[in-house]
């Protein structure tokens, strides 16, 4: 992990190191055994020892009891940042008052705007997540080339942006526009490494490719916020997609017709989802009545309102 690391970073982290090895001495020469002398501490400690660095101009708590709490770590871990902890006291709600809010609402759509026009789009699957850079509303003052360049430059470092903003991991691909020209391609590899240089993650970058194609991974010690944010959807189980009320409706003539021969009853009553029921009253009408006839009962149909786009029962009485 401390590949890249500058002296003054090593030196913190071994200052740190030291403070955290003597407090523990101190505790162990104090207490009485069985007891504990370090443990992994909470999510404040994490932040102030992770994230809390000269580059961060002000450190702001909203209660009482977390101020307190971050100006003792800070003491502890970075004593020279104390003084940039503040007491956030006005009504507004923290997350409104600093824009944070509207940025989390960013951070977990899935297509990201570039200023020139352009966007990302950003997939997760089972096994990677894939980056995929488009041109948008961009047009270029230049030729061709020229456009997908700036496009595929401002792309990489919006991209390892959201990546380190939504603490991705594993696989990562990035599908840049395609550029023809080799200077553009290391134009933009250089851009990314470039990027990814002050990313604490540890990653590791493959050379682009003539497609622009770039496979990459990067090691997450947390939940992404993706995963953190959102629950698959119950309708759809994560897919993304549920089935057309067409399909539905041949899914289940077909139902009905496979269970008609061992089946008592002079009715079949179907209750489904009420615009799969309109289907079935509606464009599907002339089917339902064919079936109908073939198998020599009455179908019925009935619109559930709490009924999920895919959930539907079939009773033969």
């Amino acid at each position: 992990m401390a590949e890249g690391k500058g002296e003054e970073e090593l030196a913190a982290d071994i200052q740190f190191l030291s403070r955290l090895w003597t407090q523990v001495q101190s505790r162990c020469e104090t207490a009485k055994a069985p007891a504990l002398l370090h443990e992994e501490m909470d999510l404040t400690f994490r932040v102030v020892r992770d994230l809390f660095s000269p580059e961060v101009d002000e450190f702001l708590v909203d209660t009482a009891e977390g101020y307190e709490k971050v100006l003792q770590y800070a003491n502890t871990l970075v004593p020279q940042l104390a003084a940039r902890v503040k007491r956030y006291e006005d009504k507004l709600p923290i997350f409104e008052a600093t824009g944070i809010e509207k940025e989390i609402d960013k951070a977990l759509r899935r297509r990201v705007w570039l200023k020139s026009g352009g966007y990302i789009v950003i997939d997760h699957t089972e096994a990677l997540v894939a980056i995929d850079v488009n041109t948008g509303k961009y047009v270029g003052k230049r030729d061709f080339e020229e456009t997908v360049l700036k496009i595929n430059l401002e792309a990489a470092a919006e991209a390892v942006r959201q990546i380190r903003l939504r603490d991705l991991g594993g696989i990562i691909i990035l599908d840049f526009i395609d550029m023809e020209r080799a200077e553009h391609r290391e134009q933009v590899s250089r851009a990314l490494t470039k990027a990814l240089a002050d990313d604490k993650a540890r990653t590791n970058v493959l050379e682009i490719s003539e497609l622009g194609i770039v496979e990459m991974t990067r090691k997450r010690a947390r939940q992404d916020l993706h995963s953190v944010f959102y629950a698959s959807c119950p309708t759809c189980k994560g897919s993304g997609h549920v089935k057309s009320d067409a399909t539905l409706a041949a899914e289940i003539f077909r139902k009905i017709q496979a269970q008609a021969a061992d089946a008592s009853g002079e009715e079949v009553v179907v209750r489904a989802h009420p615009d799969v029921a309109h289907r079935l009253e509606g464009e599907e009408r002339e089917g339902r009545e064919r079936l109908s006839a073939l198998i020599g009962r009455k179908i019925s149909v009935q619109g559930v309102p709490s009924y999920h786009r895919e959930e539907y029962d079939v009773t033969f009485r």
